[in-house]
């Protein structure tokens, strides 16, 4: 396969048949978060929800919920593909099918689903198709997993009030994968909390400058 077929199959997502079948076992990751000191993995309080969003690069998107009010815990990892428990150098091949997300795991009392899909919305740019910014393949596209119809709905209003933003400032048409949640995979220790670790790190995060209402 040529360096040009390489580059165009990374902008297509792969059938499940053409897809790395991974592994058994499990990334292993830090029991803390670097930041908040609270735990990376479940099970969570009962009080917590949980989201999933691709934004991009994941590191810049892990710091930007982080930061937020209400949010108890994140995460780097792959979710909407097909290879279980896959490398971030599998990702990187186009041939898992997975994106690169974030998992907040978040207070409702004191932030709400609508919150964090307008930081979602807002901090992006959700019209790049397989891409975002210069970073170009299946796994820097935008996305949504959700976990129930409440969600899903959720989901579609803000859309359509962020589809219209956008049309108003002249910019193009949403292309977010929005699909129900199916196995999140934590990525390798050294993409946990990045930013962190390294405040100089490369972050790509970037939006239209366009807001939801």
């Amino acid at each position: 396969m040529s360096l040009m077929d390489l580059l165009n199959k990374k902008s297509i997502l792969p059938l499940e048949s053409e897809a790395l079948l991974g592994r058994d076992e499990e990334i292993e990751v830090p029991t803390e978060h670097f930041v908040k000191g609270t735990p990376l993995k479940g099970p969570f309080p009962d009080n917590l929800k949980e989201a999933i969003f691709g934004m991009g690069c994941f590191w810049g998107v892990e710091r930007r919920f982080w930061e937020l009010d209400g949010v108890y815990s994140t995460a780097a990892g792959y979710a909407g593909g097909f290879t279980k428990n896959p490398s971030y150098k599998e990702v990187c091949t186009g041939f898992t099918g997975h994106n690169e997300v974030v998992l907040v795991v978040y207070d409702p009392a004191i932030i709400s689903y609508e919150s964090l899909l307008t930081t979602f919305w807002e901090d992006h740019d959700p019209t790049q198709g397989m891409r975002q910014g210069n970073d170009m393949g299946t796994q820097y596209r935008s996305g949504i997993y959700f976990s129930n119809e409440e969600e899903k709905a959720i989901i579609k209003k803000t859309m359509e009030q962020y589809q219209a933003q956008l049309k108003a400032n002249g910019l193009g048409q949403i292309t977010t994968e929005v699909k129900e949640a199916d196995q999140f995979y934590y990525a390798e220790h050294y993409h946990q909390q990045y930013l962190a670790k390294n405040p100089d790190g490369y972050c790509a995060l970037a939006g239209t400058g366009v807001k939801i209402n």
